[in-house]
């Protein structure tokens, strides 16, 4: 795990409202990842700096055990000409520190570096963690995506 600042983020794209506990975001996000691949959402996000899939969590109620938001989308550098049905995010600049998730992207690989997340003793901020799917992430069963994790 290293330490790294990220710029400010416009991420535009699906969005839901879970948590944690049983039932919920284990249900719910690959649910919402499945509608977002369905729906080919990504081709209908204008203004994207690039093809890279973000995945935020923000708006959390307290820590990873309280309700949170959850965005499944694309940078943008233009606000103008959102399709209503897609939810606006903008994530400021922060510190975050960046684990890496590999292997069956579809599988387990990202909810088990979660799991070691959650183990750690970081001192998070909860303000947004964010999932990076890019180049690496290209082929999903056996691929690399960052987690970013707000840390002080």
């Amino acid at each position: 795990m290293t330490s790294t600042r990220k710029k400010e983020l416009s991420i535009v794209g699906l969005s839901i409202r879970t948590s944690n506990d049983p039932g919920k975001a284990d249900k719910q996000i690959p649910q919402l990842w499945e509608k977002f691949m369905a729906e080919n959402t990504v081709a209908r996000i204008p203004h994207k700096v690039d093809e890279t899939i973000y995945a935020i969590y923000t708006d959390y109620e307290g820590d990873h055990t309280k309700p949170y938001t959850m965005v499944i989308g694309c940078n943008v550098f233009n606000l103008d000409n959102i399709p209503d049905d897609l939810t606006v995010k903008m994530v400021p600049p922060a510190n975050y520190t960046k684990f890496t998730a590999k292997g069956d992207l579809t599988k387990d690989a990202v909810i088990n570096t979660w799991m070691d997340i959650w183990n750690t003793d970081l001192k998070r901020t909860y303000t947004t963690d964010m999932e990076i799917y890019g180049e690496k992430a290209m082929n999903p069963t056996d691929g690399e995506a960052e987690i970013l994790v707000a840390t002080e």
